[in-house]
C-alpha cells in the first residue's frame, strides 16, 4: 500500500529527510514514463512521409497536424495539469495520464483515417502533459534532500536522451511500419501503470486547499495554444496573413489576462511566488531559448540528411544517433557535475556548446563539405555534450521551489521547453521550405547559434547572487 503524503506549503514532506525505502524503484517507474512521454514529440518527425503515403490524397498541411496537434495541446495543458496534480494527488494524476497516453497510442496505431490519427495525437498530448511535470513532483518527496540534485539530474538526463533519441528510434521503427511508433508505447504503458500503482507514493496538498483560479487557467490555456498554433501554422499561412496576426494578437490578450490573474487572483494557476527564485526565472527563459535551437538541430539534422544528402529515414535516424550517445555520459553524471560546479556553469557551457555546433556546421557544411564524418559528425558530438550538460541543471531549477510547488514549477519549465520547440520547428520550416540544397539550412543553423548564445546570456545574467547560494 502506498502512503499519502500531504504537501505542506514551503516545507518538505515528512519523509523527505529519510527518503522512501523504495525510492530507486520509484525513480525507475518515473523515468520510464517521462521518457515515453517526451520521446513522442520528436519520434514522429521521421515518419511523416510514411504516414502521408498511408493516407493517399491527404494534403501535406493536414499530415503536419500529426506533429502540430501534439505540440499545441502538450504545451497548453502542462501547467493546469501540474496544478491539478498538486490538488488531487500526483500519483493519481500521473497514472491517469499514463492510461490516457497508452489508450491514445493504441488508437493512433490502428487509426483508419488521418483525422483519427490527429485526434489521437491530441489526446496523447493530454496524457503526456499529466505525466511529465507530475513525475518530477513525485521524485522530490521520495528522496532525501541531499540526493535531489542527483535524481533531478537523472530525470533531466532522461528528458535530454528522449529528445535526442526520437529520430534514431523513429527511423528504426518506421522501416517496419510507422504504426510501430505508437504500438511500442502499449507494453511500456501497461507495465508502468501496474508498477506505479504498487510503488509510487501519493502526494497532494492538504485537504481544503483552494482550487486554482478558473479564469487564469482558461486564459493560460488559450494564450499558449493560440501562440503555438500561430507559430506552427505561420509558415503555411504566411506570417503577415490575417489569420496568423489575429492569433498572435489573441494570444497576447489572453497572456495579459493570465498575468493580471497571476498578480491579483487568490489562487492563480501560475503563482507569482514561483519567480522569486532567480534560478527558476533564468531556467524558464533559457529553456524556451535553448529548445528553439535544439528543435532546429534535431528536426533539421534529420531533414538535411534526407532532403539534401538523400539518406533514407533509417539512415538519417542512425546518423543523428551520436548526439544522444554523447549526451548519456554527461546526463548520468549531472549530479556530481552540479555538486562540483553548481547549476549555472554546466548550463552556460552546455548552451554555448549548441552555438559552437551550429557555427561548425555553418563553416563546414555551408562551405561545401558533403562528408558526414567531417561535415556533420563532430557537430553532433558537440550537441550531445550540450544536451547532457545543459538540460539537467535547467530542469533542476524546480528544486529551488518549495516542495509543494515542484509539480507546478516543472510544468512551467516544460511549457517553456514545448513553446520553444514549436517555435524552432516553425522557424526551421519557414527557413528551409523543402530546400534540397544547403541554402536555408545555413539560415536555420544561424538561428540555432543565436538561440544558444541568448540562452547562455539569460542563465548568466539571472544567476543567483553569491550570497544567496553557493550552488549556482
Amino acid at each position: 500500500m502506498s502512503r499519502t503524503i500531504p504537501s505542506q506549503p514551503g516545507a518538505p514532506a515528512p519523509v523527505a529527510d529519510e527518503g522512501n525505502p523504495r525510492r530507486w524503484a520509484i525513480m525507475a517507474v518515473l523515468g520510464a514514463v517521462a521518457f515515453m512521454a517526451q520521446l513522442d514529440f520528436f519520434i514522429v518527425n521521421v515518419a511523416l512521409d510514411g504516414i502521408g503515403r498511408s493516407f493517399p490524397g491527404s494534403p501535406e498541411s493536414l499530415v503536419s497536424w500529426v506533429l502540430s496537434a501534439y505540440a499545441i495541446v502538450f504545451a497548453a495543458v502542462l501547467v493546469p495539469a501540474g496544478r491539478l496534480a498538486d490538488q488531487f494527488g500526483r500519483k493519481r494524476v500521473l497514472l491517469l495520464g499514463v492510461a490516457v497516453f497508452t489508450a491514445a497510442s493504441a488508437v493512433a496505431s490502428f487509426a483508419p483515417a488521418l483525422g483519427v490519427l490527429v485526434a489521437a495525437r491530441a489526446v496523447q498530448a493530454v496524457g503526456a502533459a499529466m505525466i511529465v511535470p507530475t513525475s518530477l513532483g513525485l521524485l522530490y518527496p521520495s528522496f532525501p534532500k541531499r540526493q535531489h540534485t542527483l535524481v533531478v539530474g537523472i530525470w533531466a538526463g532522461v528528458a535530454a536522451i528522449a529528445g535526442s533519441a526520437g529520430p534514431p528510434v523513429g527511423g528504426l521503427l518506421v522501416t517496419a511500419d510507422w504504426r510501430w511508433i505508437f504500438l511500442i508505447n502499449l507494453p511500456i504503458g501497461v507495465v508502468t501503470i501496474v508498477a506505479g500503482a504498487l510503488v509510487l507514493p501519493e502526494v497532494r496538498q492538504p485537504a481544503g486547499t483552494r482550487l486554482p483560479d478558473a479564469a487564469s487557467a482558461v486564459a493560460l490555456l488559450l494564450s499558449v495554444s493560440l501562440l503555438v498554433l500561430a507559430t506552427v501554422e505561420g509558415p503555411e499561412w504566411g506570417w503577415a496573413s490575417g489569420r496568423t496576426l489575429g492569433l498572435f494578437a489573441a494570444a497576447v490578450v489572453f497572456a495579459a489576462v493570465t498575468l493580471q490573474r497571476t498578480l491579483h487572483a487568490a489562487s492563480p494557476v501560475i503563482e507569482k511566488e514561483l519567480f522569486r527564485s532567480r534560478q527558476f526565472s533564468a531556467a524558464s527563459v533559457a529553456l524556451l531559448l535553448y529548445f528553439t535551437g535544439f528543435s532546429i538541430f534535431l528536426l533539421g539534422g534529420a531533414l538535411f540528411m534526407q532532403n539534401v544528402w538523400h539518406f533514407s529515414a533509417l539512415r538519417a535516424g542512425i546518423g543523428i544517433a551520436p548526439a544522444p550517445i554523447a549526451s548519456v555520459g554527461f546526463a548520468l553524471n549531472a549530479g556530481p557535475i552540479q555538486a562540483r560546479l553548481g547549476r549555472t556553469i554546466p548550463a552556460v557551457v552546455g548552451t554555448i556548446a549548441m552555438t559552437a555546433a551550429a557555427v561548425y556546421w555553418l563553416a563546414m557544411v555551408s562551405g561545401g563539405s558533403s562528408d558526414y564524418w567531417v561535415g556533420i559528425f563532430p557537430g553532433l558530438v558537440i550537441m550531445g555534450v550540450s544536451g547532457g550538460l545543459s538540460q539537467a541543471p535547467m530542469f533542476a531549477a524546480a528544486g529551488t521551489l518549495p516542495p509543494d510547488r515542484a509539480t507546478t514549477g516543472s510544468a512551467v519549465l516544460n511549457m517553456g521547453r514545448q513553446v520553444g520547440s514549436a517555435l524552432g520547428v516553425a522557424l526551421l520550416v519557414a527557413l528551409t521550405a523543402k530546400s534540397e540544397s544547403v541554402s536555408g539550412f545555413d539560415h536555420a543553423w544561424a538561428v540555432q547559434a543565436g538561440a544558444g548564445a541568448a540562452a547562455a546570456a539569460s542563465l548568466f545574467f539571472l544567476r543567483p547572487r553569491p550570497s544567496a547560494t553557493r550552488a549556482g
